[in-house]
């Protein structure tokens, strides 16, 4: 079980602002109830300005840094939100969280998901990643995947402590 730790914490950090309230809405909605489970904080890296004279890897580069930059502010884990990354079902999703909820992955105190830029991430970044995790095979836009991600964040919460929310 969750055993309701609330002192580990889960931050997500987004590249880039949300453009669409009901993406807003929603994301606000599930952060408030995942915090009843664990802290939750979700931190924005403003969009780079004036990058039309960049390249596609000069722009991951720049963003990479700032993710860099929150990184090192934290002693935690790091998980992209990547295409690449390992996908898993909900029920396979809770089991992969519980574990580090429940210590059998190590001490943990705060796991930092990253959803990058329109691009992805620089290869910087992928070095210090510890995992990758991939919400499905199907591409959707960046500011989706943090509504979808949430809701799966909260989905396993609700599995982990038998809530009926989730239906198999």
């Amino acid at each position: 079980m969750l055993n309701g730790n609330l002192a580990m914490k889960i931050t997500l950090i987004c590249v880039g602002k949300t453009d669409f309230k009901f993406v807003e809405e929603g994301v606000k909605l599930y952060a408030e109830r995942i915090n009843h489970y664990c802290k939750f904080e979700q931190l924005y890296i403003p969009s780079l300005k004036n990058v039309s004279s960049l390249s596609v890897e000069q722009i991951k580069d720049r963003e990479g840094e700032l993710i860099i930059k929150q990184i090192e502010k934290k002693d935690s884990l790091m998980i992209l939100l990547d295409e690449r990354g390992e996908k898993y079902t909900s029920l396979k999703w809770s089991d992969y969280l519980q574990k580090y909820f429940s210590g059998s992955k190590g001490s943990i105190r705060e796991i930092v998901f990253v959803i990058g830029g329109a691009y992805g991430f620089s290869k910087k970044v992928y070095d210090l990643a510890h995992d990758k995790l991939s919400l499905s095979e199907m591409t959707f836009s960046h500011q989706l995947v943090r509504l979808i991600f949430v809701e799966q964040l909260y989905r396993a919460f609700t599995i982990i402590k038998g809530e009926p929310y989730h239906h198999e």
